[in-house]
């Protein structure tokens, strides 16, 4: 094995399997040899069950391996593809019968099991040529909601990597208990995760600079608490 060039990783569990198999034959040629005919029926048996054993093991490596063929077939992702399933995220490094190698955005190395990937709804962000972005402003119930509304179009004209075909466009999709929710839609063409954070954050935070030039307020959350507490030896405190 060593001449073979195999590193430790690969040579011992070969070891392993060598020498099991070198001791069960050893022992059904000594009981043969010794005409203990009912010894090698039992043996026959175990390995009868060991296969068995080991068929129920390998199914889950056999699924991996027919979801890794599929892959190959239908490319539904390929080698530098920012791609997102139901556990993570990442770019897809190495793609194997097996597996499939994903490197994620905290520069971790993902080893996701192939049946996983086409078993689960994968979405893969950068098979298009370009990609629709949303983000949800909260603005205060008392603010204008059509000059807001200029504002984010605004913003998203002026800013670059966001197309203009398909046009920006804004919905009031929410009414919050403190603020309203005002969706805006836009397009980045060519998209990888670099350029998606960066546009995003850039517009967003342009938004946010001219809500507070323009005195829209972006509201949080809180809560008025009424009622009282009464002590055993003392007054009653109330809050209003």
């Amino acid at each position: 094995m060593d001449r073979r060039g195999l590193d430790r990783h690969a040579k011992n569990p070969l070891q392993k399997i060598a020498l099991v198999a070198v001791v069960f034959v050893a022992l059904a040629v000594a009981f043969g040899a010794a005409g203990r005919g009912s010894v090698l029926t039992s043996l026959a048996t175990i390995a009868a069950a060991a296969t068995l054993a080991i068929g129920f093991a390998l199914q889950v490596v056999l699924q991996n391996f027919v979801a890794g063929v599929f892959i190959f077939a239908e490319k539904p992702f390929r080698l530098g593809d920012w791609i997102m399933w139901e556990d993570g995220e990442g770019v897809v490094e190495d793609i194997s019968l097996r597996v499939t190698r994903v490197r994620s955005f905290d520069n971790e190395l993902l080893t996701v099991p192939n049946a996983q990937l086409t078993n689960d709804v994968l979405t893969n962000l950068v098979e298009a040529d370009k990609l629709r972005v949303k983000f949800v402003f909260g603005i205060s119930y008392d603010a204008d909601v059509e000059r807001a509304t200029e504002i984010i179009l605004e913003a998203a004209e002026a800013q670059e990597g966001i197309m203009d075909d398909p046009e920006p466009s804004v919905r009031l999709t929410e009414l919050g208990a403190s603020s309203v929710g005002l969706q805006s839609r836009i397009w980045i063409a060519d998209p990888s995760r670099a350029d998606v954070v960066e546009t995003r954050g850039e517009y967003v935070t342009a938004v946010k600079e001219r809500f507070d030039e323009e005195g829209i307020d972006i509201p949080y959350p809180h809560r008025t608490l009424t009622g009282g507490i009464e002590f055993a030896d003392g007054p009653v405190a109330t809050a209003e």
